[in-house]
């Protein structure tokens, strides 16, 4: 069980982590040659032109100008002076609402820590609970005489903290009232003010059903002039054109090599341009490069007619499904949200999604077996989720000195050494912890994929609540549940089954330990490691060194890419989560949640800019 001095050594460890992070930043963004991965909307914009096109050549690649390097934080001011209506108008309503999310933490959790300090610390320091508690053999430190766990049982002074968790309550709940008043207001104005889309006035219509007498487009047009005689504009089937997509892709790729090597014949025109047709270009028949495309493009083309007329005229191509858009919003508005038959199954509506945003291999999967498939998921899930636990426990207790010294006994005598013991019970089991969840969110959007959901958007948001599901089971009970039974183990063994729940409820405020030093290690460290970008500058480099040969093929190597709804958004709830449980019961794990949100904002605010 870490001890304050672990958490010492903890908090040491990621703060210097983070300066590091945040020092490494702040020297790399100052550099030309990695100007379009910080910096990619600008670029995408028109705003900001390349500083490695002129100079001398190391100066295309090293910033030589060191009186830069003395205002190498600049950034931080920066990142917080645009006002949220510029902020909005240059990276969207969403992200400014995000970032309102660290705001409202920060709102909820600096009154909260106050008074829980102000109060709560006091009364919980000053009795000897866990003094008593030793007799029944439960493990603690003299951290945990900050928590609830020090107050005797039987204490009046337990009545402290339930008038504290009400007034906890209704702070909470107050803020997030405003917020929501706050952030209504800024829709309205935001859907007033925008242009006009096509997706405003579209409908998905999904599960139409078949006639016999009748195609799919007839029927769609049919149902709606009666249905919506007044609003009704125009229709869109669906067809099953994955085939056709990926023909498509190809021709795109193809036009880019042809682009490449016309580029350099313009630029050498005395030699054309010659390469291998065999594998990745390293054998086979040597031929012209240009005609090779030029070949290569038409004869895709005319596949792509091809296919185009077979997914036309093949019934089986045909969907029963249909974007319908109306004359008017208010028209989409009342079909996407009104029932369309007495069969609730069949002419099933919703707004359709914007077009950047509609995950175009999904709208060819049957609706029947959408509900086949979201079962089929259900039951992974939960499988995932109770079988994880496992693991998890068992990484647990390995990241311990117990651990450790039951796994590797030849490490004894240098575990044992304080500073080795503190590094261990300080940073080991979140890094552990951490580590181990790495693969969770590529495993959540790929089974959130195969239930057929038809936006990334709708994607995103059944990973994260799926995610927060899979936080709160194994990393918040299975941590406290588990390895508060581990800790006690000896306690229990002697204690008869009664007991055993008076036990549990005096050790699991102690389990606060374990999440401070989880919060520092992810909600830190790992966010001040976030602003590095590490793996999209990783890549960049690796597809401007390898693969770029035009500036489309640039562009698209420094996509910015979302902020991660699907990871940062469950983040953003488990903290609260945490920050709400453990208010009243250990509040000295309040100001490391209050560093996570003001740094995260800080983060955040740079990484939309």
């Amino acid at each position: 069980m870490a001890t304050l001095k672990d958490i010492g050594v903890a908090a040491g460890f990621n703060i210097l982590s983070a300066l590091v992070f945040l020092l490494a930043f702040a020297i790399l963004r100052l550099q030309p040659f990695n100007d379009r991965v910080y910096f990619p909307k600008w670029y995408l914009k028109g705003l900001r032109s390349s500083p490695t096109r002129s100079g001398a050549f190391v100066r295309r690649f090293v910033n030589l100008d060191f009186r830069s390097y003395a205002s190498f934080l600049n950034w931080m001011p920066a990142a917080l002076k645009m006002p949220e209506p510029e902020l909005i108008e240059h990276a969207g309503l969403d992200s400014a609402v995000y970032l309102r999310i660290y705001l409202i933490g920060l709102k909820i959790f600096i009154p909260i820590a106050f008074l829980a300090w102000a109060i709560l610390v006091p009364v919980n320091l000053t009795t000897d609970g866990l003094e008593r508690a030793k007799a029944l053999n439960v493990t603690s430190s003299d951290i945990d005489k900050l928590s609830i766990s020090n107050i005797p049982r039987g204490s009046d002074r337990y009545w402290t903290h339930v008038v504290m968790a009400y007034a906890f309550t209704f702070w909470t709940c107050y803020v997030l009232m405003k917020e929501y008043e706050k952030v209504a207001n800024m829709r309205l104005h935001f859907l007033a003010s925008e242009k006009r889309r096509p997706d405003q006035f579209t409908v998905l219509v999904r599960n139409v059903p078949p006639d016999p007498d009748e195609s799919v487009s007839e029927l769609v047009e049919h149902f709606f002039l009666v249905n919506h005689p007044d609003h009704y504009l125009t229709h869109q089937v669906v067809y099953n054109a994955n085939k056709l997509a990926k023909l498509v892709k190809k021709k795109k790729k193809l036009r880019n090599w042809l682009d490449y090597y016309q580029l350099k014949y313009s630029r050498n025109s005395s030699q054309r341009p010659l390469m291998k047709t065999g594998f990745l270009g390293l054998c086979g028949e040597k031929v012209d490069a240009i005609d090779h495309y030029t070949s290569e493009i038409e004869k895709t083309s005319k596949e792509i007619v091809a296919e185009r007329e077979r997914v036309t005229n093949d019934p089986k191509s045909i969907m029963p499904a249909a974007f319908v858009s109306f004359k008017t919003r208010w028209g989409a508005a009342v079909c996407a949200q009104t029932q369309q038959c007495r069969n609730p199954t069949l002419w099933l509506t919703d707004w359709a999604s914007e077009p950047r945003d509609v995950y175009w291999a999904n709208l060819a999967i049957p609706y029947v077996s959408l509900t086949v498939r979201r079962l089929i998921m259900g039951v992974a899930f939960f499988f995932l989720t109770f079988f994880f636990m496992i693991p998890i426990a068992l990484v647990q207790s390995l990241a311990s000195i117990e651990g450790i010294e039951k796994a590797a006994p030849f490490l004894k005598p240098i575990i044992e050494k304080s500073f080795i013991k503190s590094v261990i019970q300080g940073l080991l089991p979140g890094l552990a912890l951490k580590l181990f969840l790495i693969f969770l969110p590529t495993i959540l959007m790929i089974m959130s994929k195969f239930e057929g959901f038809i936006s990334i958007s709708s994607l995103e948001r059944r990973s994260a609540s799926r995610y927060y599901l899979f936080n709160l089971v194994n990393v918040f009970l299975g941590n406290i549940i588990a390895g508060t039974a581990f800790e006690q183990l000896s306690s229990f063994m002697k204690l008869s089954a009664n007991e055993i729940p008076k036990t549990i409820g005096v050790a699991i405020p102690l389990k606060a330990t374990f999440f401070i030093t989880y919060i520092m290690v992810d909600g830190w460290a790992g966010v001040a490691g976030e602003i590095l970008r590490l793996k999209p500058l990783i890549i960049y480099h690796l597809k401007n060194f390898f693969l770029v040969k035009t500036e489309k093929d640039r562009e698209e190597a420094m996509d910015p890419g979302s902020i991660g709804f699907n990871t940062g958004e469950p983040q953003i709830q488990f903290y609260f989560l945490l920050g709400l449980v453990y208010s009243t019961v250990t509040p000295i794990l309040l100001p490391f949640i209050l560093v996570f949100f003001a740094l995260a904002y800080v983060v955040f605010r740079h990484q939309v800019k």
